[in-house]
């Protein structure tokens, strides 16, 4: 009976001695307790909007650049006519866009930086959101990067991003999640899927990649404007690469990468290698690049698949010319308060990207890339045409380097 009741005893002690270390192990890992508790109560987050083409298989990007919005009605246009002086504001700014989107009904509008001219925003916020207004009220999804004059008012570099962010409609982000260490604040990449109930669908048969091109040079010996530095350009090649293998991987699987486009707001010094006898549209100032050359432009065409590239910065240059396989594009300036030309119209950038026709009928893998530019006169004229890309001339150029 003694051996009975001495055994009991013992369960009994061994079971609040075990209750004692699992309170203690709970007061030792309370923090992390909590903070997976509060994970698991956080709600997730809205899944981002995807783009795809449509059942007309092709897609319409507006760019524009430059818009260099300040507050609104009560701030001046530049270099226009002394007529228009009186009646011209941001507001003119404004307008544009939305001739703009419904001359050419985008599904995609994409702004390159020097979205507000910093130094006369009284608000950045404010100055912000009455910037990309058009875009948000026309429901069209619509992506930003900064350029270098985004900063220069009441919010920092990253505070701007991640307002921009923040907006409705918005493809824009403040950076990619799987980037632990990049510079910068707005470098991303979006996924164009194919024709819903294509053999495409589950594939990006058109990537866009979009980098933060900095401001100004953070190196005492190195004047001048910023450039993409050595983290994003490693992010962009592992990005291309990953983007390269699920395109030529089952099912659909495909023979090299889906043909990509780059926006950012600086230009690359490689956009100094035309004259007027390569290229299609103006150029009328410097190439107002950074002083080094970073070589990004050589990462891209060790890539393979950026068939173009698209800036601003610089507001009297409009043209594209092509170096080694890529298309460099500039916009035109398109903001009234950013400098200009009296009598010569801001203007935008549309890119056209077209399917190709599968053997049975269906919607397949990119075809054609095209661009044009209209202006903001009368008549939204539409003037330098042009094809930067096609499937057929990429595969004939590839022919030709191979030597065969």
């Amino acid at each position: 009976m003694m051996v009975s009741s001495l055994k009991s005893y013992n369960k009994k002690k061994m079971k609040l001695a075990n209750v004692e270390i699992v309170l203690l192990l709970c007061l030792i890992l309370f923090p992390i307790c909590s903070l997976a508790a509060n994970q698991q109560q956080q709600q997730p987050q809205p899944k981002q909007r995807r783009l795809r083409f449509g059942k007309t298989g092709d897609l319409k990007i507006l760019q524009v650049a430059d818009m260099h919005f300040a507050d609104g009605k009560t701030t001046p246009c530049l270099d226009v006519f002394k007529s228009q002086l009186a009646t011209c504001s941001d507001l003119n700014t404004s307008a544009f866009i939305h001739r703009m989107i419904l001359a050419e009904k985008p599904h995609l509008i994409v702004f390159t930086g020097d979205n507000i001219y910093g130094l006369d925003a009284t608000d950045a916020a404010k100055s912000l959101n009455a910037s990309f207004a058009p875009a948000i009220s026309s429901n069209i999804p619509w992506a930003a990067v900064l350029g270098n004059h985004d900063q220069e008012s009441t919010l920092s570099r990253e505070g701007v991003m991640k307002h921009i962010v923040g907006l409705k409609n918005t493809l824009s982000q403040v950076n990619p999640v799987e980037a632990h260490v990049i510079d910068g604040f707005g470098n991303y990449n979006l996924e164009v899927g194919g024709v819903e109930g294509s053999t495409f669908e589950n594939k990006s048969v058109l990537n866009l990649y979009f980098l933060d091109s900095g401001d100004y040079s953070t190196v005492p010996s190195i004047p001048g404007y910023g450039w993409i530095k050595p983290s994003q350009q490693f992010w962009f090649e592992r990005t291309s690469v990953k983007l390269r293998k699920e395109y030529e991987a089952k099912p659909e699987a495909q023979k090299g990468a889906a043909p990509g486009l780059a926006y950012f707001h600086i230009p690359l010094p490689e956009f100094a290698s035309f004259d007027s006898s390569n290229f299609t549209g103006v150029r009328q100032e410097g190439i107002s690049s950074a002083s080094v050359n970073s070589g990004f432009f050589t990462t891209m065409v060790a890539a393979g698949d950026v068939k173009a590239v698209f800036t601003g910065h610089d507001h009297l240059n409009d043209f594209c010319g092509e170096l080694t396989g890529i298309q460099l594009c500039y916009a035109g300036g398109f903001g009234y308060h950013a400098y200009g030309k009296a009598g010569w119209a801001r203007r935008a950038r549309v890119v056209a990207v077209n399917l190709e026709k599968t053997d049975k009928g269906g919607w397949g893998a990119v075809k054609s890339i095209k661009t044009w530019k209209r202006l903001d006169d009368q008549h939204l004229t539409a003037i330098d045409g042009q094809a930067l890309w096609s499937k057929s001339s990429g595969a004939r150029r590839k022919k030709q380097i191979g030597g065969t």
